[in-house]
């Protein structure tokens, strides 16, 4: 017979593999380094996710792209390389093409509020839904360089005329834009600005503040241009369909929540992080220049021939362009309302 040490042992055991076998762990292979507002963000997400679901769901990270670089990221997550990820719709504009929206020159400079809409519109629409499950995958989260602006050394952007003849670094489609207004556009990463501003082979880069102010560009420019415009939205999360259909319901419902609320904490960290900025950028001299409307429209105006040619992009992949914007511009500002009315979450 049995005694009572024994069986306390043998009943420890059970319990142990019972708690073995409720818990799962999934891996997320994320190319950048763990720091900054993004990091952050995505460590935000990692921790509700474990706190949401009691421990029983935990992530292990692999920063750094030591699973796989963002150029490849796509194709990792879907072949299960990594059960989940951080995906740049840029480097996948056909596949991504929907995901897309979040990069147009829209009249869409709020981070939260872009944010929040690009959620929104990711999860109601089942035209994306079924493209990203043809590819294996499902969205979870979506996160935000936040809002296109300019620096320029020895010049300053007041207005669209004095675009013309401006060598620039741009970026995506708000890059393009400028090209039209006559700038000549230099193709520059946004790490190697600092030094075409400074030795001249740049008049302006296009960028966004946190970073910028991260790189210091703020000792080799003059002024700062907020175009109030848009932003660059379009990389967030998505996990292999597969591990995530073998999950149970709560733990799905788990991912969504955490998801919603990396945008929340994405958007309270780096709104702070662009007015810290923009402060370190008065504080070294820099002229701080606010786009006046009637320009930024002239912007968005011209900005319309590469919005045209998504909506025909995604035509082509089988969606309905033409409803996703409407729907897209009814969630940009249904989300600027709330902020207006019930302020920032983390405000509130």
């Amino acid at each position: 017979m049995m005694n009572r040490l024994a069986m306390v042992a043998a009943a420890a055991c059970l319990s142990l593999v019972g708690t073995a076998q409720a818990q799962t762990t999934l891996i997320l292979g994320e190319a950048g380094p763990n720091r900054g507002a993004r990091a952050a963000s995505l460590q935000h997400f990692v921790d509700e996710v474990a706190a949401r679901s009691g421990g029983d769901l935990t992530i292990d990270v692999q920063w750094g792209g030591a699973l796989f670089k963002a150029n490849a990221a796509r194709q990792s997550i879907a072949d299960g390389v990594a059960d989940l990820g951080t995906i740049i719709s840029v480097y996948f504009p056909q596949e991504m093409v929907g995901y897309g929206i979040a990069d147009l020159p829209l009249v869409n400079a709020d981070a939260w509020v872009g944010m929040r809409a690009t959620d929104d519109l990711m999860r109601s629409s089942q035209a994306i839904q079924a493209s990203l499950a043809d590819q294996n995958l499902v969205y979870l989260g979506t996160f935000t360089t936040s809002q296109v602006n300019i620096g320029c050394s020895d010049t300053a952007i007041r207005s669209v005329d004095d675009i013309d003849g401006l060598k620039v670094r741009g970026v995506g489609a708000y890059g393009d834009t400028f090209k039209d207004f006559g700038a000549n556009m230099v193709a520059m990463s946004i790490y190697d600005a600092y030094q075409g501003l400074d030795t001249g082979l740049l008049d302006c880069s296009q960028g966004y503040s946190y970073a910028m102010a991260a790189l210091k560009q703020q000792e080799v420019i003059d002024s700062y241009t907020l175009l109030n415009w848009g932003q660059v939205g379009a990389l967030g999360l998505f996990m292999n369909k597969d591990v995530y259909d073998g999950l149970d319901p709560e733990a799905q419902a788990v991912l969504a929540e955490a998801g919603i609320a990396m945008a929340d904490k994405l958007g309270e960290l780096i709104t702070a992080d662009n007015e810290a900025a923009i402060a370190t950028m008065r504080e070294a001299g820099v002229e701080i220049i606010e786009l006046d409307a009637a320009e930024r429209d002239k912007l968005v105006e011209r900005g319309a021939t590469y919005v045209e040619e998504w909506i025909q992009k995604a035509s082509a992949m089988g969606m309905d362009g033409e409803a996703l914007l409407a729907e897209y511009n009814a969630l940009l500002a249904k989300y600027a309302e709330e902020r207006d009315s019930q302020g920032y979450p983390w405000t509130r």
